[in-house]
């Protein structure tokens, strides 16, 4: 491994670590206490298991965050020669992308095992400013965005969390403007510079997007169903958010090869 691509991951691991200890101590301080969580295992199909330990109290729902760390561990492990990135920023923010995946497999992890309050709102967090960084990624590509520009937008992701604290649904409609400017962005990207390949993963990483948000949403109502019981729609929620992150990779990696050229037009 070449040392610019382990100082890349250094540096890329640090910023990643920075921003979840600064979460960490935020919530410490008390001031996300108002934030409206689901906490309880009411709140999923899956039946908990007393004969489990708590750790793998809803075996299925634990289990399935290993698949954000294995994929954030694949990509993380790839360098410049199977990814086709040929600058030191696409392989800053294709590590970060992979750091942030390893961080939020424990983080739901922990919040499905514990069912306290600061690990959801912890959970909620760290969603948005991972939305954030496909925005990023893409409009890096598009516009050529630096690091100030990427610091300002995660700046303001992990700001928008605060509507929650003015209004129940706070998280749900930052959230869906995370997702929707994410999908804008893409779109735009394929526009400009994509092809047959790209449109491909940006299609598969869309339906994984709908199938990730629509099968949590419908959990209890699943479970009516057989399929659904044991391995319940927020388990296949999961599946589908792993593989979102999964296509995004793929979509924006095939991308970034060409920052600096022009596709079309």
């Amino acid at each position: 491994m070449k040392v610019a691509h382990i100082l890349e991951q250094g540096s890329s691991l640090w910023h990643v670590a920075g921003g979840f200890t600064l979460c960490l101590l935020t919530v410490s301080t008390g001031v996300l206490d108002t934030v409206t969580t689901e906490l309880g295992f009411s709140h999923y199909a899956e039946k908990p298991s007393s004969a489990l330990p708590v750790f793998l109290s809803m075996p299925f729902n634990s289990l399935i965050n290993l698949g954000y760390m294995f994929l954030g561990i694949y990509w993380l492990v790839q360098d410049e020669k199977t990814t086709g990135i040929k600058d030191r920023t696409g392989s800053y923010l294709k590590n970060v992308f992979c750091w942030m995946a390893l961080a939020y497999g424990p983080v739901q992890w922990v919040r499905i095992s514990s069912q306290t309050h600061s690990s959801a709102v912890l959970d909620q967090w760290f969603t948005l400013p991972m939305f954030a960084w496909a925005i990023i990624w893409c409009n890096s590509i598009l516009r050529h965005w630096n690091r100030r520009q990427f610091l300002l937008i995660e700046v303001l992701s992990l700001s928008s969390y605060f509507l929650s604290t003015f209004h129940p649904q706070g998280f749900e409609v930052a959230l869906a403007v995370h997702i929707l400017w994410a999908m804008v962005s893409g779109f735009r990207l394929q526009n400009r510079h994509g092809d047959s390949s790209s449109k491909k993963y940006l299609i598969f990483a869309v339906i994984s997007c709908f199938g990730f948000v629509g099968l949590k949403l419908l959990d209890h109502w699943l479970a009516q169903f057989v399929l659904f019981q044991r391995l319940t729609g927020h388990f296949w929620s999961k599946v589908f958010d792993i593989l979102q992150f999964h296509y995004a990779f793929c979509f924006l990696l095939h991308l970034d090869r060409h920052r600096f050229s022009k596709i079309k037009g």
